[in-house]
């Protein structure tokens, strides 16, 4: 694993050499400050939380991410680069965990800059500061489970907007399997305990914990588990092609 510092470094200061990432930032914090403000009351709730900016995190994410992660192997393939790239004295571990953990650090950075919520909130009452670190917490282990999920689908293509197709309709199902609404449509046709099962899948079924403060180990272990899973995959796709 000596490698995976400098290929760490390589990506992760890469993001910063494209307006994309600028753009991507910018949409980021504007698309979860609006939807706090805006269809969360941040003002109107009268709580003194970042509750309302956080329950938007897996809806938000659904869309953002996989436009991050869809170019961690689609471009590299589309470019011809991913050949020059494996003839480097690396192996397909050292590469697989570089890109992702400098992706990984990139959307933390994007959830960080958030901090000026939280000085407001501060100014406005009194928070209870250990719900936001947890919130946060959260909200950067679902990002890495995420990112672990659309880097697999790009992985599997070397065309970016079918890589970002299958990474959304991945991670809804993934969301969708915690919501209540479509919870009771599958216990229509299917058992409660499967359903139950299936819910323990979901995205939000685990960040919700975290956002009332709550560090659960089997939280924590889910979104790590469900990265190491994906990530696997990922190293077997490469190798394999």
């Amino acid at each position: 694993m000596r490698q995976v510092p400098p290929l760490f470094q390589r990506e992760f200061l890469g993001y910063f050499r494209s307006p994309v990432a600028y753009v991507f930032l910018s949409i980021f914090l504007l698309a979860s400050v609006g939807l706090a403000f805006f269809v969360g009351q941040f003002f109107k709730a009268g709580n003194a939380s970042l509750e309302s900016y956080f329950v938007f995190h897996p809806w938000l994410f659904l869309f953002l991410i996989p436009a991050v992660g869809m170019r961690l192997w689609a471009e590299e393939k589309r470019a011809g680069t991913i050949e020059l790239l494996f003839t480097l004295p690396v192996s397909t571990v050292e590469t697989v965990l570089a890109k992702f953990l400098a992706g990984w650090a990139f959307l933390a950075v994007a959830i960080l800059l958030s901090f000026p919520l939280v000085v407001t909130v501060y100014w406005l009452g009194e928070p209870d500061g250990g719900v936001m670190v947890a919130s946060y917490v959260g909200s950067i282990l679902m990002a890495g489970a995420y990112l672990s999920v659309c880097a697999l689908t790009s992985a599997m293509t070397k065309n970016q907007v079918i890589s970002f197709v299958l990474s959304v309709v991945a991670c809804l199902v993934l969301v969708f399997l915690g919501w209540n609404v479509f919870s009771e449509l599958l216990a229509s046709v299917l058992p409660v305990w499967l359903v139950d099962l299936l819910a323990n899948f979901s995205f939000t079924t685990h960040f919700d914990a975290f956002t009332k403060g709550v560090i659960d180990p089997k939280d924590v272990m889910f979104f790590l588990s469900l990265g190491a899973f994906c990530l696997c995959l990922n190293v077997m796709v490469l190798d394999r092609r």
